[in-house]
């Protein structure tokens, strides 16, 4: 699969959570930041993709800790957007 077609296959999934605020969230960073990860990057997402949505945002709004296995660069950046599009 070239990365494009990932790209695009991650914000489908980002956009299609089934629970509306973690569509909106992570969808709205899909969109925003998908073009400038990288492979390494394309992973992390992914493997939050595949975390179940309430899990996600307990962790996103502070409620419970980020276990080590997900701790990472990308979801420190939609920790920040998720503040950042709170704050706008």
């Amino acid at each position: 699969m070239t990365d494009e077609n990932r790209r695009k296959m991650l914000k489908f999934r980002a956009w299609r959570r089934g629970f509306r605020e973690m569509d909106l969230l992570m969808g709205s960073f899909a969109d925003a930041t998908l073009e400038s990860l990288s492979g390494e990057g394309l992973d992390e997402f992914e493997r939050l993709l595949e975390v179940p949505d309430w899990e996600v945002y307990a962790w996103l709004i502070g409620q419970k800790p980020v276990p080590l296995n997900h701790s990472g660069p990308v979801l420190d950046q939609l920790i920040a957007f998720r503040y950042a599009a709170q704050s706008g």
